[in-house]
């Protein structure tokens, strides 16, 4: 039996996963998540779109200077100054990526780029080149390819391919594709084109049907050997396909695959995922595959027996390879700053300061009184806590009261810090936390729209911290706050506050699918 090839995995959870609505990330969260990629040891990492405003271009350039054993990439426009922002940005990389593209569909040259074909493949080929400038390892993407006529499509590969683009990458942009139609496009593109054994196909499916994982392993099958993902599924519209499922359906069935992903470290998985969950503030449903809570449980008595009697019966994968049970340390009120440290090391959390560590750890103290056992999921919302104490904002909760009781209506009386001068409002609402947003609101008179209010508990049991997650949306912008207490209502005052800071910070961000020329 030959030696199979390797599926590279290209993450692309700091870029597409980004484009969420309201999952935006700050520089050091990026960090954070470009680490824990590195330590599940993904191909390549795609940090971001330089060229989209200063803080995507100072971000890609901390994980390009942070990540040593991993590929960073920066996304450019077929535009010369985006190509020439993202090598500014990856020049701190060990080893740096510029991927480039341009929309090759009929309805997006004409309604959206306003070029001919001729023009495309002339922009095309000028963007390789002018990215060849600052890297060998350059990345073509015909946008929209799905819907693109493959003759056009196969023109405008074989080009880019001359002109020195190492990968292909075919986007199945608006997830339109079928897994049957969408493998055979690539089997017909590896086929048709003359030069295609000097490029490595890669495939980037969105989620709009359904079936982004199912695309890229029919892709998988037929020939390519790159697939772009992200952790969760996180991404625009419906998502991308995940990161997770492509892992462990390839490692499943090597029956019916010719390449494999052993180079991943795949009991690294769940931690990626909780950690991009608590970022983002984009939970993970429990029937989730790999990281959903349910993803290994056995309700069924029938089932129950069989995963006793022999796991196999019932389970395909083992919990253990994905990371679950495999952090299971408990801290509690009695341990110490060198346990507390030391846990968040192994969970590749490192402190810059002496000062950043007391303020981390005297939170965990506060918990701990709360809480009787800590683990490493309220490890990790406890760091992003403190990451949003530290956010620059306007706002500061200084106290907050609600009154809920049986046949009355709710009310709170929340005090805050407004830029250095204290107030206080009280109001009724709904419920007790509709009572205490609409305090904070007579206050800082916002004018922001609640898109999304959602509670997650980190853990099990009654005395769980409980995770809220608001989106707040203001002339466009789309915001998400988080907050964590074991007191609900006041995990959703910080949630709301958190989100009424960043909003007033928010920056103004390019839309890297705006193709301006």
């Amino acid at each position: 039996m030959s030696q199979k090839d390797s599926l590279i995995i290209f993450d692309t959870t700091l870029r597409d996963g980004e484009q969420s609505p309201g999952a935006s990330m700050n520089k050091e969260e990026k960090v954070r998540i470009a680490k824990a990629l590195e330590k599940l040891r993904v191909n390549v990492i795609e940090a971001g779109f330089p060229a989209a405003s200063p803080g995507d271009f100072e971000s890609v350039a901390a994980v390009a200077a942070q990540v040593k054993d991993s590929t960073v990439c920066g996304l450019a426009r077929a535009l010369d100054r985006d190509i020439d922002a993202a090598g500014e940005a990856l020049k701190a990389a060990n080893s740096a990526r510029i991927h480039t593209f341009i929309a090759t569909s009929p309805i997006h040259m004409e309604k959206k780029l306003r070029m001919s074909s001729d023009q495309v493949v002339e922009h095309a080929v000028h963007a390789i080149t002018r990215a060849r400038r600052y890297t060998d390892d350059v990345e073509f993407s015909p946008e929209d390819a799905g819907r693109s006529e493959l003759d056009f499509l196969c023109r405008v590969i074989e080009a880019a391919i001359d002109a020195g683009a190492g990968t292909i990458n075919v986007p199945d942009t608006v997830g339109y594709n079928l897994p049957d139609r969408f493998g055979s496009l690539i089997h017909s593109l590896i086929e048709r084109i003359p030069n295609s054994d000097k490029a490595i196909f890669s495939v980037h499916c969105h989620n709009d049907l359904g079936l982004a994982v199912a695309n890229s392993l029919a892709a998988v099958s037929n020939g390519a050997r790159q697939v772009e993902c992200t952790i969760n599924g996180l991404g625009e519209r419906a998502g991308n396909a995940a990161l997770e499922e492509i892992v462990m359906a390839v490692r499943t069935r090597q029956d019916l695959f010719d390449c494999q992903v052993n180079h991943l470290d795949t009991t690294q998985i769940l931690n990626c995922s909780r950690l991009v969950s608590s970022i983002t503030g984009f939970p993970v449903q429990p029937n989730k595959a790999i990281v959903g809570a349910n993803a290994f449980a056995h309700e069924s008595g029938i089932h129950q027996d069989g995963v006793i009697k022999h796991r196999e019966t019932y389970e395909i994968m083992r919990a253990e390879d994905v990371g679950w049970n495999a952090n299971r340390m408990v801290l509690g009120k009695h341990s110490g700053r060198n346990a507390f440290s030391q846990r968040l090391a192994e969970l590749d959390y490192h402190f810059e300061s002496d000062a950043e560590l007391n303020k981390a750890f005297a939170r965990f103290k506060e918990l701990a009184d709360k809480k009787h056992e800590i683990y490493d999921d309220d490890l990790q919302t406890l760091i992003s806590e403190t990451a949003l104490t530290n956010y620059e904002g306007p706002i500061e909760l200084i106290t907050s009261r609600v009154i809920s009781e049986t046949g009355e209506m709710p009310s709170a009386k929340v005090v805050l810090n407004v830029n250095g001068e204290e107030k206080n409002a009280q109001a009724e609402g709904s419920g007790p936390v509709d009572a205490a947003y609409n305090a904070i609101e007579q206050i800082v008179s916002s004018n922001c729209h609640l898109q999304l209010y959602s509670v997650n508990n980190v853990t099990d049991g009654t005395d769980s911290q409980g995770e809220v997650s608001v989106r707040l949306e203001k002339a466009g912008n789309i915001i998400t706050g988080q907050g964590a207490d074991t007191d609900i209502v006041i995990a959703s005052v910080k949630a709301y506050i958190n989100a009424l800071n960043r909003m007033m910070n928010a920056a103004i961000r390019t839309h890297p699918q705006v193709h301006n020329v």
